[in-house]
């Protein structure tokens, strides 16, 4: 039979009643003649709950306990679907990462997927179980413990069982219907995708969209795994949601498809640089180290050998940031005079596969944020992308703007 991957997260089995409504959607799919792989994260708040008390049980914690912790949310929605499923006479049971296996590094609570053996669930469809429900978010290391993929990681687990299990598609339920033009929040005016190309998806997620997790749009693009988003809490149809599929499969596209936007950026400056070859090596290397997510990097023009560096990265990484610089220039790898960090700042990006063959994107966007009065203050590109950093307060302001800007309440 063909298979069919359903993730559900966090609030669409946040209570019993909840996991009850998802196992209906479930045993629509196993009607329709699927065998069913449902990957279910730990209820809404249940993973926050375990990570405040492994830290306040032990703040300088063993990364493989923690996993161990926070894992088991996963571990108790899967046993309730399964039960679920099994009193609306559904064959089914509950795996664990261990006993599927999910075979993932050593890299305790960021650990990456490196392969699902099939054979284990496929033996049990041939005896007769309809749905496989697995626990999200984990798997085995080679040391036989278990480990967690990171925040998100329940959609990375149903993209990855979707690959392995060659899956017609992979269903990504939520509490939202798809994915939409920008934060309707935001805007009024934004308006949900029918579908999106994988690459569009991918920056959006990494330039501030929550809707899918970055590594599980990666997976999916590499593997070509058709992903739909939809809400578990409206009617289900064949044409809910938004479908992430390959470019070749989108007939029309808008220049820009999406405006996406991250409150919690930081401009970090370091002022009067040596400039020298190999200064960004020195610069960027130690960063890198400390695990600081650097994005846009500007060089100013160089005075009299001097230059100043400015980049951003998240807020919350500002400290290690300063103290990897500090640390450099303290062995002498880099001498600067200061390091000047604004942690006010916003970074507002417009995404579309139609900036590939149109130009003006840029000129427009930027002509838009000056009728407003907002400064850029710092400017990032790709092929498909146009990222500004400007002050937060203007956030909104810009999201807005742009948004009506490019038309995107109007399809192609």
């Amino acid at each position: 039979m063909p298979v069919l991957v359903m993730k559900f997260g966090g609030t669409s089995v946040a209570s019993l009643d909840r996991i009850r409504r998802a196992a209906k959607r479930v045993g629509v799919e196993v009607a329709k003649g699927y065998d069913v792989i449902v990957i279910v994260s730990a209820m809404s708040g249940k993973t926050n709950e375990l990570v405040g008390w492994v830290n306040e049980t032990s703040p300088l914690f063993d990364a493989r306990e923690y996993d161990a912790v926070v894992s088991s949310g996963e571990v108790v929605t899967a046993g309730l679907m399964a039960l679920t499923l099994q009193e609306m006479d559904v064959p089914a049971r509950s795996w664990q990462g261990w006993q599927v296996p999910v075979r993932t590094t050593s890299a305790h609570s960021a650990a990456r997927i490196e392969e699902i053996p099939t054979s284990n669930i496929i033996a049990k469809f041939d005896e007769g179980m309809r749905v496989a429900v697995v626990a999200g978010f984990q798997g085995i290391s080679p040391e036989g413990r278990v480990t967690t993929l990171g925040r998100g990681g329940s959609d990375t687990t149903a993209v990855a069982f979707a690959a392995a299990f060659g899956a017609e598609r992979c269903d990504i339920y939520t509490d939202v219907d798809g994915v939409y033009t920008t934060d309707p929040r935001i805007a009024a005016k934004a308006r949900k995708l029918d579908r999106i190309a994988f690459e569009e998806m991918l920056e959006l997620a990494s330039l501030g969209a929550k809707v899918l997790q970055t590594r599980s749009v990666e997976l999916a693009m590499r593997y070509n795994v058709k992903l739909r988003v939809l809400s578990s809490f409206e009617e289900q149809s064949d044409e809910a949601g938004t479908l992430v599929c390959a470019e070749e499969e989108i007939m029309e596209s808008n220049v820009v498809n999406g405006i996406a936007y991250s409150r919690d950026e930081a401009k970090m400056t370091l002022i009067s640089v040596a400039d020298r070859p190999g200064i960004a090596a020195a610069i960027f290397g130690p960063l890198s180290e400390a695990g600081v997510n650097v994005d846009m990097i500007v060089q100013n023009i160089s005075e009299e050998g001097r230059t100043d560096m400015t980049f951003s990265c998240p807020t919350d990484q500002v400290l290690r940031a300063e103290k990897a610089l500090d640390a450099a220039r303290v062995r002498g790898d880099i001498n600067y005079h200061d390091l000047v960090a604004d942690t006010d700042v916003a970074k507002v990006s417009a995404v579309g596969i139609g900036m590939r063959s149109q130009s003006g994107v840029a000129a427009q966007m930027f002509r838009t944020l000056s009728d407003e009065g907002v400064n850029i203050k710092v400017i990032a590109t790709s092929e498909i992308k146009i990222s500004v950093l400007i002050d937060r307060k203007y956030m909104e302001l810009a999201v807005q703007a742009l948004h009506d800007a490019f038309e995107l309440e109007r399809t192609a």
